[in-house]
C-alpha cells in the first residue's frame, strides 16, 4: 500500500518552534472577487468600485479584508488542523498591504504553544500564522489556537507551553493604506452618511437583516478556500460524528456576519486588525445568521486627521434576531444562539474629508 498520501498532523506531530511551510500559493484573480459578493453580498463600495477606491488613494478596488483571510487561513489546514475537533479562538490579527487581482498569497506558520487536554485524547495547539503577497510584503499576521486529535493516545505529552495573547493590537501596529483629501469622501456613495465622529463607545447597533446558509454555498466556500477540514466537507464520515452532519466553516460565518454589518457600518473601509474571536457553537446548513456590533473604542490614529478606527465586537446569532443585543449571562455563559464573538479593528473615515 502506497504512503505517499498525507493524514494530516496530530496533536503529537507539533514540536514547539516549528517551523511550517503551507502549500500552495494562491493567485487571487477576479473570478475569486465576484464569488465571494455571490457569496456573501458584500456592499462595501471600496472593494466594489475601482473610482471609488482611487478617490481613496489606492490604485483600484482591492479584495475584501476576509477573502485576504480565507485565502491565507486555508492554506494551513491541510497542516495545522486537518485533524482538529474544534478551531478555539483568534488574536494578534493584523492586515498589512492591500491585495488586489493578480497577487499571489502564500502563508507560513510556527508553532507557539502546546497543551495537552486532562483526557489525554487532544490536545490544543497554538500558531503564529503569517500571509505574503509575491514580493514577500505582509498581508496577514494572526495567531489561532485549535484543539487536534491525538493519534497514539499513549505518545507523552509535552512540556505545557501557553504564550501570552494580546488583548487587543495597538493602534500604532495597524497599516493605514488610505489617503483622503479634503472634501473627497462621497458617503452617498457609501451608503451612509456616519463616519467615525458619529459613533460613541458602548453604543450598540442591530444588523437588522438575516441570511439563511444553503448547503450548496457553505461548501463551495470551503472547497472555494482549499479549506480540506474534514468536519466541513465530508458528510459521509460527519455523519458518524457528534452532530451527524458537516460544521459549516467558521470563517463563512465571519465573513456573513461582516456583510451584515454594511447596515450600520457602512463606512468601515476595512478591518485593520483581528483583536480575538470565537466560534461558540457550531452553525449548519438551514441556520439563519443574524449579527449586532457594540462599539468597544474609538482610536486616533497619530498623525492622521483623514481617517480614524473603530475597536468592533461583532456578535452573530442562529435563528435569532438581535433586536435584544443577545450575548452572555450573568455567569458568563454565552446565549445558546450566538456562534460568533469577534473583536477587531476597522478603519473609518473621519469628518473632514466627506464631500459637500
Amino acid at each position: 500500500m502506497s504512503v505517499k498520501t498525507n493524514p494530516g498532523n496530530f496533536f503529537e506531530d507539533f514540536r514547539l518552534g516549528q517551523e511550517i511551510v503551507h502549500a500552495t500559493p494562491r493567485t487571487v484573480t477576479e473570478g475569486d472577487v465576484a464569488l465571494y459578493t455571490a457569496l456573501y453580498g458584500s456592499r462595501f463600495a471600496v472593494t466594489s468600485a475601482t473610482p471609488f477606491a482611487q478617490t481613496l488613494g489606492l490604485e483600484r478596488a482591492p479584495i475584501d479584508s476576509m477573502l485576504v483571510f480565507h485565502i491565507v487561513f486555508g492554506k494551513t489546514v491541510p497542516d495545522i488542523s486537518l485533524n482538529a475537533i474544534a478551531n478555539l479562538g483568534y488574536a494578534g490579527g493584523r492586515f498589512g498591504v492591500m491585495v488586489y487581482p493578480g497577487d499571489t498569497l502564500s502563508t507560513t506558520s510556527r508553532v507557539i504553544g502546546l497543551r495537552q487536554n486532562k483526557d489525554g485524547k487532544t490536545g490544543v495547539v497554538y500558531v503564529h500564522s503569517v500571509g505574503v503577497n509575491q514580493r514577500n510584503e505582509l498581508v496577514l499576521e494572526y495567531i489561532r489556537w485549535v484543539m487536534v486529535r491525538k493519534r497514539n493516545l499513549e505518545a507523552p505529552a509535552p512540556e505545557p507551553v501557553i504564550p501570552e495573547l494580546p488583548d487587543s493590537v495597538p493602534v500604532s501596529d495597524l497599516m493605514v493604506p488610505y489617503h483622503i483629501q479634503p472634501g473627497q469622501y462621497d458617503v452617498a456613495r457609501a451608503g451612509s452618511a456616519y463616519v467615525w465622529e458619529d459613533y460613541e463607545v458602548g453604543e450598540k447597533i442591530d444588523h437588522i437583516d438575516g441570511v439563511t446558509i444553503e448547503e450548496a454555498e457553505h461548501m463551495q466556500a470551503t472547497r472555494l478556500y482549499q479549506n480540506t477540514a474534514r468536519v466541513h466537507f465530508n458528510l459521509h464520515v460527519e455523519r458518524e460524528g457528534r452532530f451527524g452532519r458537516r460544521i459549516v466553516y467558521g470563517g463563512h460565518i465571519i465573513s456573513l456576519a461582516r456583510s451584515l454589518s454594511f447596515n450600520g457600518l457602512a463606512n468601515a473601509l476595512s478591518i485593520a486588525a483581528i483583536n480575538g474571536g470565537r466560534h461558540t457553537n457550531p452553525s449548519f446548513a438551514g441556520d439563519t445568521i443574524y449579527a449586532w456590533s457594540e462599539i468597544l473604542a474609538k482610536l486616533e490614529i497619530p498623525g492622521r486627521s483623514d481617517i480614524g478606527a473603530l475597536r468592533v465586537r461583532t456578535v452573530a446569532t442562529k435563528d435569532r434576531p438581535c433586536h435584544d443585543f443577545p450575548y452572555r449571562d450573568a455567569e458568563g455563559n454565552y446565549d445558546p444562539a450566538v456562534v460568533l464573538d469577534f473583536d477587531y479593528t476597522v478603519l473609518m473615515p473621519r469628518r473632514s474629508v466627506v464631500k459637500g
